[in-house]
């Protein structure tokens, strides 16, 4: 099990408790993506050290293990980033091209470049030979049609990719809608590289309904499902008890928010982070949702500390 890219969630903050919480239960990460957006001018100053802090090995030490991922399509600043990532003792880097943000695939970049084989193939064609370190894929089956991952299977194939990641959701779907589950199947043995499934793992099922109907899968990753629920990968393994869940849980959530107390720099920060995975997390212990909203009203940080550590007493 992996765990997926989730801007704003799934940083080095969150790696680093959760590997502390639950050691071993995720062996690998994909991390948030680096933009190549910023016209990279690496001086080996403030401006590399602020765009890579999230996988920086000095800050992921006893982090789970990540995979840096980057987005965009911009072959000389991919390599450049991709050959620093790999001195800093990346062996594999991840091109996102499945973002489904309307700001970003409108410049063509994360499932914005789909309908568009030809500069698919142009980005792997100048950045593959010069990357020092391995390239893995993680995209979707299209941005408007599911078919246009069709077109893309057979130029993927002509690289040595150590891996291609499916989320079986078009980029203007976003989340909603249900996973086409047909598509991937149809997809997965065309692909000449290990497949990863990505989407809607939130349950045990889930987990055993991917495996089940897709034995040839890889590996499954899994976003949210972390969220709602952090002892999933336990669950899994059928390692837990549903008191050992809600008791892990609990220490997790309260961990989780003494190092967002102890590392964000504003109260308003804090604030706001706190309430961002409060508002997933609270699915996987036993209150109301009443309860859990009186948190995400709360409008100074001390009130919802209080409140949180009340909760997951």
């Amino acid at each position: 099990m992996l765990l997926a890219p989730m801007q704003g969630l799934t940083e080095v903050l969150f790696r680093r408790v959760y590997e502390e919480c639950f050691p071993g239960a995720i062996p690998l990460a994909m991390s948030p993506f680096i933009s190549l957006t910023h016209n990279l001018q690496f001086s080996k100053g403030k401006s590399q050290e602020s765009l890579l802090s999230d996988v920086l090995p000095e800050n992921n030490v006893g982090s789970i293990p990540v995979i840096p991922q980057i987005l965009g399509k911009e072959p000389e600043e991919f390599v450049e980033l991709g050959n620093i990532l790999y001195d800093l003792g990346y062996g594999e880097v991840n091109w996102n091209i499945g973002c489904p943000m309307r700001a970003i695939t409108g410049k063509h970049r994360g499932s914005g470049i789909l309908p568009h084989p030809d500069e698919v193939q142009s980005v792997l064609d100048a950045v593959v030979p010069r990357l020092k370190t391995q390239l893995s894929v993680k995209m979707r089956i299209g941005l408007k049609s599911k078919d246009e991952i069709f077109a893309l299977v057979p130029i993927l194939n002509n690289y040595p990719l150590a891996s291609v990641t499916v989320h079986p959701r078009t980029g203007r779907q976003q989340y909603t809608g249900i996973p086409d589950l047909d598509t991937f199947g149809q997809v997965l043995p065309l692909l000449k590289h290990p497949v990863i499934y990505n989407g809607d793992i939130c349950t045990t099922a889930d987990i055993r309904k991917i495996k089940e109907r897709f034995p040839a899968v890889a590996d499954i990753m899994v976003g949210r499902g972390i969220l709602y629920r952090p002892t999933l990968p336990l669950e899994a393994r059928g390692e837990v008890s549903e008191e050992s869940i809600q008791r892990q849980t609990a220490t997790f959530i309260r961990r989780l928010m003494e190092e967002i107390k102890n590392t964000l720099p504003t109260e308003q920060s804090k604030t706001r982070k706190t309430k961002e995975y409060w508002s997933l997390l609270w699915k996987s212990l036993p209150i109301s949702e009443m309860q859990a909203r009186e948190v995400l009203r709360a409008q100074e940080f001390t009130v919802v500390d209080n409140l949180i550590c009340q909760l997951t007493q």
